[in-house]
């Protein structure tokens, strides 16, 4: 099964392969929950600089968005040696202060879905961690990539 017949919740989503390490395994022998929010944040990273909203941008801005809350719902274990694609939308953003992230994770080789998440995002300050409005950059590649239908804001 290819990433194009992969029954995905939204269409178009952002992808990043994954194969699943021994080392990725805790002591249940299935992929760690820590390493599936790590994953969430590598393939969020992936597209948002994808996107031109490179660590550069958010430098020269001052600005970033931080992870407010991120809602995970394990639906089946990955294992070792399993091949995984993970796949991620921009699903909502408020035009000043928040946006939201969808995900969903496969294994192709069954179709079956593994992990659901959501997480919203704050924009901060870099140099004070405070809340702040996004800056214009960010607002035109947040509010460009929302899709509509997602769980997000």
């Amino acid at each position: 099964m290819s990433c194009t017949d992969i029954a995905w919740d939204l269409p178009g989503p952002f992808t990043m392969e994954i194969a699943v390490r021994e080392a990725d395994t805790d002591r249940l022998g299935h992929a760690n929950n820590v390493v599936y929010v790590r994953w969430l944040e590598d393939v969020s990273w992936q597209h948002i600089e994808s996107l031109g909203m490179t660590w550069a941008l958010h430098e020269t801005t001052g600005k970033a968005m931080a992870i407010t809350r991120t809602e995970i719902d394990y639906l089946a274990s990955a294992n070792a040696g399993d091949h995984l694609v993970l796949g991620t939308w921009l699903t909502g953003y408020d035009g000043r202060f928040r946006s939201a992230r969808q995900f969903q994770l496969v294994r192709p080789a069954d179709g079956k879905t593994l992990v659901r998440a959501v997480s919203t995002h704050a924009c901060v300050d870099l140099k004070t961690q405070r809340p702040s409005r996004a800056p214009k950059e960010f607002a035109a590649i947040l509010g460009g990539a929302v899709v509509p239908g997602g769980r997000g804001l």
